[in-house]
Formats: structure tokens, sequence, C-alpha cells
């Protein structure tokens, strides 16, 4: 029998200030210079048509880096933009400027699991490549090869039943065998309309006896829904 662990990363595996104080800021304050200096490479040419198109109007070097930054500061979940702000991070973290955060109880917990057979992946408002830089430079060392893939929400979003469906779907498993793991009701709600396990994350705060999903401080508290070799 397989099972497998998807996680969120905000709030679950990473604290909410690492992306929201670090991270945001960081890719905002140097956008512009970025697409300047980048704009003629191939990639980040195609990553501009694609904001281009999502803003829906024709838009000039200026124009664009205007609507981008717009984007970030009203925390659109826009998938070009996820992109262009994935490449500013590598550079970042190629650069030493920061590294990413990994709660101690979640580096220990994934590790565990892993070990015990099951499957760890990632379901992440972030662009797959932006996961991938935050597990491949923690403070752990490089976490990547505990995971056997990565989702982003151009499979859809995640507060809609079907993406939970096709994860499900594209992992060959049944939605019964995957616990989902994340802080927000929202999206634990759509996963359990999946017929997905689940567990919210409480990082801060008192649990609440009486919620709709299973709850846990930390990794070290979650409650695995299945019996590994005899053990709850």
């Amino acid at each position: 029998m397989a099972w497998a662990i998807l996680t969120d990363i905000e709030g679950t595996t990473s604290s909410l200030s690492f992306v929201q104080d670090v991270l945001f800021p960081y890719a905002r304050e140097r956008l512009a210079e970025f697409v300047q200096t980048r704009k003629d490479d191939a990639l980040v040419l195609r990553i501009l048509a694609d904001a281009r198109a999502e803003a829906g109007i024709e838009l000039d070097e200026a124009g664009l880096i205007a609507q981008l930054t717009a984007w970030i500061d009203a925390d659109q979940k826009i998938n070009p933009l996820k992109e262009l702000q994935g490449l500013i991070w590598e550079d970042g973290y190629k650069r030493g400027d920061f590294t990413g955060h990994v709660y101690r109880d979640a580096w220990y917990r994934l590790q565990a699991w892993k070990r015990q057979g099951l499957d760890l992946y990632v379901y992440s408002s972030g662009s797959v490549h932006a996961q991938r830089l935050l597990f491949e430079h923690t403070d752990y060392g490089d976490l990547r090869p505990l995971f056997s893939g990565y989702f982003d929400t151009t499979i859809g979003h995640k507060r809609e039943a079907d993406s939970y469906r096709i994860i499900a779907h594209t992992l060959r498993m049944t939605p019964k065998d995957i616990l989902f793991l994340s802080d927000v009701v929202e999206e634990l709600d759509a996963a359990r309309i999946a017929g997905l396990h689940t567990c919210q994350l409480v990082r801060g705060g008192d649990l609440d006896a009486t919620a709709a999903h299973p709850q846990a401080r930390g990794f070290d508290m979650i409650k695995l829904p299945w019996s590994l070799s005899g053990t709850a």
C-alpha cells in the first residue's frame, strides 16, 4: 500500500514572515532592474509576453513593470509574475542574501516519513521553480531529495476541489491515500471535498477542538490517518 503526504509551504513548512517579509519585498525591490537587464533572455521574454497577455492591454516596458508591481502589492497569484519572482529569488539564493526557512519540526518529521516509505509532495501557490529553490537552500541543507514531486497553481487554484482531484489522478493514487497539510481552512475544505485526508497547521494561537479539520501546532503533533508498520 502506498500513501502520500502533500504539503503546503507558507505557514506550514515555512513561516509566513519569511515569504511575506523576506521573499516578496526582495522581488519587488529588484523587479524593475531585473526586467531591464534580462529582458532579452528567451525565458524572460516569454514570461513578459505572458504577463502582457494576462494584463489584457498593450504595455510598454515601464507600464509592464508598473503592472507587475501592482500585482505584487495586491498579492495576486498571477503565474507569469510568480515565474519572474522565482528567477529573482534564484539570484538571491545564489548570492547568499537569504536561505529558505523551514521549521525544525517539519525538517525532522519529513525525514522520518521519508524513511517510513511515505511519498512526499509539495503544493504551493508559488511556482514549482520557487518551491525547489526554497528547499534547496535551507539551513538544513538541500531537502529536495525528500520530495517526489511539486505542484503549483498551473494545475488549479488551491481552494478548488478539482485541483486536488487532478493531483491524485496525476499521482495515480486514490484521494483517501493522500494527507494534505495546510494552515488555510479553505484549502483544506477543498481537499476534503476531493476525498483527501487533511490536517491544519496552527503555528500560533490555541488549538480548536471543534475545528472542521484535525489540527496540530507542528509536524511533530500530526497524527497520520494510516497505520505504518503497525504504529498509528
